[in-house]
């Protein structure tokens, strides 16, 4: 008997009990037609992505532990970084959430950094102007209006207590946690969040990941008489034999407050090893869901039943495990249309000698395993944390980014094909469901090798271009800056949203031009444990406007707008109503030249 590899699939994620072994033998029989993997090749140059942190000013270290050793779990995560508009002034701001050391001899306590746009290519670092200064074990940052007055505020997750900013309108922040009611995951593990409007009340809700239990965090080093080894080598213990945590959920109550209603909203559904939590209408039934990438467990899919509950689905969807079966190690993902059929597809970041994940939406329900099939089985050595869509040439077809880097600093002591700091992968949509590894072809920055984390995208200097700002372990951050030339245009769509959800999180964009279907929608969070841009991008392909723009708001109200120009930014409100549209600048000089 020969099953399909999705029915073989609903079969071993719905019976209980069934050991590793069996479940590969059925997910074998499922794969009647293996496809052949495809080879990065070198040729002409597709890319041409180069670092420009130094030039822009981005010199602060991360500190994530110990340099030279990683004695617990908790000094291997960690690392979110945030594109945000803070002030109001159209352009992106930069935000940094960095760790701790566990010895004196690494340095100073850090802190967390934000750093101003100065418009002119460069950052300053106004962290304690702004009220931001804070030591501790920072972990991921997501940013929402969570009282609706028009002004991004900052959520931070930590090992400890999270911290809630409310954003006061001068270029300052305050600490509004306690009086929030944020502080029940005082002793916890946290690390992805996102700000999501769950019931549809208007109101921005927040949902919180954790990672493994809080005291395991830091209780169990190879080097105090635990036998962890990894390829021989004895390494940090976890996550696997570490007791997991529950995530949680917040709901806004419209007083400038959250309660606690994870056990009523269904989310409290048992111990995982939480990382990045992603909002996404995968159903196409006007109601955010939500997808979480576990660590060594399987990954949650909460569809939401539209009376203010989920139902945990992610196995019978198709989402909790690979195509064999198997629980992976799932650090950052992200949703697009990759394939122009209307419905959102997911990519997830694993941990090696495995690969990265790409789940098909098959418009039912349901996903496919498509990795091999769409060439992303290519690289099975990299450790992959940050990842998102982007289409970096501007054909309309949304591309994949990856950024890579180990867990434990004694690979590079070990015999094997893999190292502590690792280069980037991007890969380039053909347009025909299958992806090819361009990494080669994309310039010095992709092959930049670092031990990297969060990973945030945004046209940080409003020319057009989708910008890449990367979280480095105990280094200073990358931002690569793409300085190929495309002739195609491309158009970027800020929604102005109504109040108290001023920023329209949780909308759909739909774009169409000529034969190109496209769709995205604004949300916070995601890559691993970071926040991208809140505006939305669109490769034009041949074409030199957006014939049809069609915005589904928060609310379920629709608006359609036609010939919108490209190369420009559109600011949109409910109604259709064109607040602004705005020719791209020009890119600063200095970055076109560094070398």
């Amino acid at each position: 008997m020969k099953l399909s590899r999705r029915e073989a699939l609903r079969l071993i994620a719905g019976a209980a009990g069934v050991p590793a072994a069996s479940r590969r033998l059925l997910a074998q029989m499922a794969s009647a037609h293996p496809q052949p993997q495809v080879q990065p090749r070198s040729g002409t140059p597709i890319a041409d992505f180069v670092d420009i942190a130094a030039i822009a000013g981005l010199n602060t270290k991360v500190t994530i532990g110990g340099l030279r050793e990683k004695h617990y779990i908790l000094e291997t995560t960690g690392g979110g970084v945030a594109l945000f508009d803070y002030d109001n002034d159209g352009w992106l701001d930069i935000f940094l959430v960095n760790g701790a050391s566990l010895s004196s001899a690494e340095g100073p306590p850090s802190s967390n950094r934000l750093f101003k746009n100065n418009r002119d290519g460069t950052f300053t670092d106004i962290t304690e102007r702004a009220g931001l200064l804070r030591h501790g074990w920072g972990q991921g940052v997501c940013v929402g209006d969570y009282d609706g007055d028009g002004w991004l505020d900052l959520f931070i997750t930590y090992y400890g207590k999270n911290a809630l900013y409310r954003n006061n309108h001068d270029g300052t922040f305050t600490d509004v946690t306690k009086a929030a009611g944020l502080l029940t995951d005082a002793n916890a593990y946290s690390t992805g969040a996102a700000f999501f409007d769950y019931d549809r009340d208007g109101r921005l809700d927040l949902f919180v990941a954790h990672y493994v239990d809080y005291k395991e965090a830091t209780s169990h080093d190879a080097a105090h008489g635990d036998n962890c080894k990894w390829r021989g080598v004895p390494v940090m213990c976890g996550p696997r034999g570490l007791k997991g945590a529950k995530n949680t959920l917040y709901r806004n109550r419209g007083d400038g407050t959250f309660e606690d209603v994870s056990e009523k909203a269904g989310i409290d559904s048992g111990e995982h090893y939480g990382f990045t939590p992603l909002v996404l209408d995968y159903d196409n039934d006007g109601w955010p869901d939500l997808y979480v990438a576990n660590d060594s467990t399987a990954s949650l899919l909460y569809h939401n039943n539209r009376n203010g509950t989920f139902t945990e689905l992610g196995s019978l969807a198709g989402v909790a495990y690979n195509e064999d079966g198997r629980e992976q190690s799932g650090m950052g993902t992200d949703a697009a249309d990759y394939d122009g059929d209307g419905f959102l597809d997911l990519v997830k970041t694993n941990f090696e000698q495995d690969t990265a994940t790409l789940y098909h939406n098959h418009s039912d329900g349901t996903f496919d395993d498509v990795t091999f099939h769409a060439g992303l089985g290519v690289n099975t050595s990299f450790v992959g944390w940050g990842t998102g869509f982007l289409d970096f040439d501007n054909d309309g077809w949304p591309d994949i980014f990856m950024a890579n880097g180990h867990v434990y600093p004694a690979v590079d002591k070990a015999l094997g094909d893999t190292s502590y700091k690792q280069r980037k992968i991007l890969y380039h949509n053909r347009g025909n469901g299958t992806f090819e590894d361009v990494s080669i072809r994309s310039g010095d920055g992709i092959q930049l090798k670092r031990c990297s984390r969060g990973v945030a995208f945004g046209d940080i200097f409003n020319t057009g271009q989708t910008d890449i700002l990367i979280c480095n372990m105990n280094e200073t951050p990358t931002l690569l800056r793409n300085r190929m030339q495309y002739k195609r245009r491309a158009i970027t769509i800020q929604l102005a949203g109504k109040k108290p959800n001023a920023f329209a999180i949780g909308a759909r964009v739909t774009v169409q031009a000529k034969s190109l279907h496209m769709m995205n929608e604004v949300r916070s969070g995601g890559s691993y444990l970071s926040q991208n841009d809140l505006r939305l991008r669109f490769g034009l392909g041949d074409a030199d406007k957006a014939d049809k723009v069609m915005i589904r708001w928060p609310d379920g109200s629709e608006d359609v707008l036609t010939d919108l120009p490209g190369d420009h930014l559109v600011v949109l409100a409910p109604g259709g109503k064109i607040l602004s549209s705005t020719k791209y600048r020009d890119t600063p000089a200095k970055l076109l030249k560094v070398s």
